[in-house]
């Protein structure tokens, strides 16, 4: 943590946010014209149950002026009109709540003073807890002006930096390369729209722990502002994402990203994929694609084995080898996808890849797009696909109620030791506000069960992404970054110095409240199983079908539920000698009190006096020769709404220092 000496902080922060008065300070004032940390009245806003302090909080006073805490929590007041003053705060902040008093205003008064200090204790209600401000001027402003301690280098406007948009990070050499899109500056309302770039020393190698920062060194210009990372010729944006890095052809490792010239959100003038050039520190053009079926994407890559070959994920749904060679050749990239292989998305006309039994074929295939959730709709509303056949199946875990995802990073997650999506949807109380957790065994799904972990009021935070470099705990607690803008939102308010910036939270995989429900497979001697208590290289190959999903038995959150067992030859909810749960269930009958959830069935046993066999179902009206359903179902468990089973047996490979 960095101390400075009052005397320079005083100089130091009146001189970057006041350069004006600064300059009349220098050449006709006394140094006690401007307040110094002891003139003001410091406020801690803190987490009721851990004591940090909470960034984003706004207190707002009853003549409707608001002041927000920094990234330490911290608002330093020295108003002439408030000191001396018992003066009444409304407390305010997007996922922390406040008690209401007896006329349901939520707030506290305080006596201010100089030098003095208050302290107000907040309960969070987001899962995720919310830790500083990455990017943009002012993060750890009322910390200095009170002489607090900050743990960044450059506390106030690193790079000249106002705002930034959607942060991509990866190691590279040694060190996290960081990336962002527009980038707004202080001397003028345009700013950079080339792409920015920074770098920051690993944890453990010089650099912060990230439970406390992220020390930035930005490229810059010759004025010192963010420079033009990937410089094209014309004036329209050029965003970058997609960020991996590969041996080129002569076998040294270098950084690609795909980049996009935009016209606007929804129309692109060139893509293509460059590299980073270390020594004129500027991405260079490596190859342009004009109207081809697969390119390089710019999402959140991730590297992974599949036999013995690498290859690299630029989304759970394309990939292509990890060298060099096919990297540039977008002809070898394929999707998983249910086209017909070589087919393009042409609405109700789109070439669909059946079996001869009529079903969809879900596979990798080359020159073939896959399917988004709006195209897979498109599908369905004109019968080309029905309900059930579709990859992209997403369900609030609270209500199971269907939700669209928006964005976010896959990444392999050892601690759960599934693959964990982080994401927003478009649900709730802003559609690009609220960000979703999931769980999956593989990239490609079956990615269906949701958690809400963050919310905003009636404010946007998108294109959200886990930095996996800063797990800790073997993966149990991982950061989750993304941009706080109120583009998209409607809201005319906008946070100061807060908006268009990146702000980091922490989720803690330990909590209950992320316990979600895994598939349940039927395998093919009829035994049931999840995929983590079997051999995954060979667990694949024995899978019939997905029929439901219950409660893990190697996690927490079994408040409440029963445990189901794997007898000899049928389900049993009393333990064989020596057993452990193959999952937990619900009791057949709802608790007191329990919420309505349309995702919880109950689950039924069927045998074949025919063949002696025995499955389970969610389905109560199963038919067949010899076929009989059990009168009362053995548990609840969660359904499973789709028959595709988009299982992609590979071993991740983890990017490393």
């Amino acid at each position: 943590m960095t101390k400075l000496p009052t005397r320079f902080l005083f100089v130091l922060s009146n001189a970057l946010l006041f350069p004006s008065v600064f300059t009349v300070f220098l050449s006709s004032s006394p140094s006690s014209a401007l307040a110094a940390p002891a003139d003001y009245f410091r406020i801690d806003v803190v987490d009721a149950d851990t004591g940090r302090g909470v960034p984003l909080v706004e207190l707002k006073t009853t003549s409707e002026v608001s002041y927000y805490t920094d990234s330490n929590g911290i608002v330093a007041i020295n108003d002439p009109e408030l000191m001396g003053q018992n003066v009444f705060f409304k407390v305010k902040s997007h996922g922390y709540e406040y008690p209401k008093d007896g006329f349901g205003i939520s707030g506290t008064a305080l006596q201010l003073k100089a030098g003095g200090r208050g302290t107000i204790k907040i309960k969070r209600i987001n899962i995720a807890e919310r830790l500083y401000r990455i990017t943009g001027s002012g993060i750890y402003r009322d910390s200095l002006l009170v002489g607090a301690p900050v743990p960044v280098k450059q506390p106030l406007l690193n790079g000249l930096v106002m705002g930034q948009d959607t942060v991509h990070a990866i190691p590279y050499q040694g060190k996290i390369f960081w990336l962002w899109g527009d980038t707004n500056r202080v001397s003028y309302p345009l700013g950079n729209f080339a792409t920015s770039s920074a770098t920051s020393l690993p944890p453990g190698r010089g650099g912060l722990d990230p439970d406390k920062g992220v020390d930035l060194t930005y490229w810059v210009d010759k004025e010192g502002f963010s420079k033009k990372m990937i410089p094209l010729d014309g004036s329209k944006p050029v965003w970058m994402g997609g960020l991996f890095t590969l041996p080129d052809d002569k076998g040294q490792t270098r950084l690609y990203g795909a980049y996009s010239q935009v016209e606007s959100d929804s129309k692109s003038l060139e893509d293509g994929l460059a590299v980073f050039n270390d020594d004129k520190a500027v991405f260079e053009k490596v190859k342009s694609y004009k109207d081809v079926v697969l390119r390089p994407g710019g999402g959140r890559t991730f590297k992974a084995t599949v036999g013995n070959k690498s290859y690299i994920y630029f989304s759970p749904t394309m990939r292509t080898l990890a060298d060099y060679a096919h990297v540039i050749d977008n002809t070898t990239y394929e999707s998983y996808t249910c086209l017909a292989p070589g087919a393009k998305f042409d609405g109700a006309n789109t070439q669909l890849d059946r079996d001869a039994n009529g079903r969809l074929v879900y596979g990798w295939k080359t020159y073939t797009p896959s399917l988004d959730q709006g195209r897979e709709k498109t599908l369905i509303d004109a019968h080309k696909m029905a309900p059930e056949e579709a990859i992209s199946q997403f369900l609030d875990i609270e209500t199971g109620e269907p939700m669209r995802q928006v964005g976010g990073s896959v990444y392999w997650n050892a601690y759960r030791n599934r693959w964990v999506r982080i994401t927003g949807q478009s649900m709730g109380t802003s559609v690009l506000g609220e960000i979703w957790y999931a769980e999956a065994d593989t990239p490609t799904g079956p990615w269906l069960y949701s958690r809400k972990i963050i919310s905003h009021d009636n404010y946007t935070f998108y294109n959200v992404t886990q930095h996996p470099f800063f797990d800790q705990d073997g993966g149990r607690l991982i950061y989750v970054e993304g941009t706080y803008t109120s583009t998209y939102s409607g809201n005319k308010e906008q946070t100061p110095r807060y908006d268009y910036n990146q702000m980091m939270y922490r989720l803690d995989l330990n909590d209950p409240r992320l316990a979600l429900p895994v598939p349940v497979y039927r395998l093919k001697d009829d035994s049931y199983s999840q995929r983590s208590i079997k051999d995954a290289s060979h667990f694949w190959a024995q899978v019939q079908s997905l029929p439901f999903f219950g409660m893990p038995s190697d996690g927490d959150g079994k408040s409440g539920l029963i445990p189901v067992y794997q007898g000899a030859k049928r389900l049993q909810l009393t333990a064989p000698a020596g057993a452990t749960p193959l999952f937990y269930a619900l009791p057949t009958q709802p608790a007191a009190g329990e919420k309505s959830n349309s995702a919880i069935v109950p689950l039924y046993e069927y045998s074949n006096a025919r063949t002696g066999g025995n499955w389970y179902s969610t389905n109560d009206s199963e038919k067949g020769d010899g076929v009989t359903r059990s009168q009362q179902p053995i548990a609840r468990v969660w359904r499973n709404p789709s028959t595709v089973l988009p299982l992609d047996n590979l071993t991740p490979q983890p990017e490393t220092f």
